[in-house]
């Protein structure tokens, strides 16, 4: 794994999570979901993404991977919001310049643990598809359309 630290988020971590959301959105989605929502995205007030990061940190389990750099990546998990009661992996994301390091599995393992869990995936994002499918994830044939696109399923039992 790269030189990163994996620890538990905490609300100071609200704007530099919101602004690492958008680098890695920017990374991971372009090219799969259209240049106006990324765009969109930027517009939006900063005091905006703060506070909903703010919120998410205290409403689910998140975990932030940081280098000499700042923040490089992070894992939200917690009760599915399926009802069903497996654990949901709802983000992951990392920068593209740790892609491959391990970083992606550390905050994974960090979230989840060996659990049984699920979580949702963008149609056409391969790489995710694939980095999934190493961790054990596979298709269960459930799909939603989101703003973003049309998302996958994928369960880890």
């Amino acid at each position: 794994m790269s030189q990163s630290t994996i620890r538990r988020a905490s609300a100071a971590d609200g704007p530099a999570l919101a602004a690492l959301h958008l680098d890695v959105w920017d990374d991971g989605y372009a090219g799969l979901v259209a240049q106006a929502i990324l765009d969109a995205r930027r517009a939006e007030p900063a005091a905006d993404r703060v506070r909903r990061w703010q919120e998410r940190l205290a409403s689910t389990e998140t975990w932030v991977a940081e280098d000499g750099q700042g923040l490089v990546g992070f894992a939200s998990a917690g009760a599915g919001r399926d009802g069903a009661g497996a654990r949901e992996l709802m983000a992951l994301y990392v920068r593209a310049r740790v892609y491959g390091t391990g970083v992606g599995h550390a905050l994974m393992r960090a979230a989840l643990g060996d659990d049984p869990a699920y979580l949702w995936v963008l149609a056409g994002n391969e790489r995710a598809l694939r980095f999934y499918e190493r961790q054990g994830f596979l298709p269960d044939g459930q799909e939603q359309d989101c703003e973003e696109g049309h998302e996958l399923r994928m369960v880890r039992s």
